[in-house]
């Protein structure tokens, strides 16, 4: 699916291509997505080298993920994804000129609907292709922000959960979810890092000093993220070994109970064991009492362990 958005005044409006349309003027941006054998035929008019192809999305080399050639700049850039508890990392290529912003992607994103979103609402503005890819970063930057807020509230929740043994699966569950997913907020703030390094070295001599000062107020915000997602992992980390050392002790008190039990019930076994033996010559035997004698034995040796224990502070 091709779509361009075409500069109108100070706003943009939001035009989906054929195969059969030629580019729209006053086109500042154009969206790809999921293209097929025919759109990138279709896209060979764009490109004087060669057409991007899905399998490049996943490099992860700078010098494949940044680079200039005489089709300007390329930058490959991964935006987080939330997918109902999940977060995926979704990569996108971005082309830039100095009068056209192309982006290719394989997957949809919802930051690129949100972008839609405000260009509906004039809430954008763009002079120029530049401008455009920043304010997408710009929106990158607070989507990651809103994740790593999620993230406080999710781990507030689990922190009341991790001492429920019933909500202990799902509480485990919840966490590794949550690790996984500040693991791509992390790789998505690194990367956003380096890409912004590479736009602001590559505008020192195009861009405008208002846009380098935009660069350089992102790479601070994304300097003040990182330790946020630093202490989600260390409270992760917290919670899942708290978690565990709550099994353990659950399990711990059911062992303890088999051993105390073990214990009680051994002075009566080895009562009824002695008893138990076939000698001709026991005295015992030919006593009348001996039968109700031996299991007063066996509940007084029982009872007399259990206070034992009971008085040590062990049950």
């Amino acid at each position: 699916m091709i779509t361009a958005y075409t500069l109108n005044g100070k706003s943009l409006d939001i035009q989906p291509l054929n195969l059969e349309d030629a580019l729209p003027p006053n086109t500042l941006w154009l969206d790809i997505l999921k293209p097929d054998e025919q759109e990138q035929r279709w896209m060979k008019q764009l490109f004087v080298e060669e057409v991007p192809e899905l399998d490049e999305l996943d490099d992860i080399e700078a010098s494949a993920r940044f680079y200039r050639d005489k089709d300007g700049l390329h930058i490959h850039s991964l935006f987080p994804q939330r997918m109902g508890k999940e977060i995926d990392g979704i990569n996108v290529l971005f082309t830039l000129r100095k009068d056209l912003l192309i982006s290719f992607r394989e997957d949809d994103l919802g930051l690129m609907r949100l972008l839609r979103h405000y260009m509906r609402q004039d809430r954008l503005e763009a002079k120029d292709a530049p401008d455009l890819l920043l304010e997408i970063f710009q929106l990158k930057i607070e989507y990651i922000s809103d994740l790593i807020e999620d993230g406080y509230k999710t781990l507030e929740a689990t922190a009341k959960q991790v001492l429920q043994v019933d909500d202990l699966r799902r509480t485990m569950s919840d966490l590794m979810l949550q690790e996984d997913g500040n693991g791509h907020i992390r790789l998505a703030l690194y990367d956003t890092r380096r890409a912004l390094r590479f736009i602001k070295r590559s505008f020192r001599q195009s861009g405008n000093d208002e846009q380098r000062k935009w660069i350089d107020e992102m790479l601070y915000d994304i300097e003040s993220l990182l330790p946020h997602t630093q202490f989600l992992f260390d409270k992760i980390n917290f919670q899942l070994e708290a978690a565990m050392g709550f099994t353990s002790l659950e399990q711990s008190k059911v062992i303890k109970i088999f051993s105390v039990a073990a214990v009680v019930f051994l002075p009566p076994t080895l009562i009824a064991s002695i008893y138990g033996m076939n000698f001709r010559i026991m005295p015992e035997l030919d006593f009348a009492f001996g039968y109700p004698m031996s299991l007063v034995m066996m509940l007084m040796s029982a009872c007399g362990t259990y206070y034992f224990f009971k008085r040590k502070g062990w049950l």
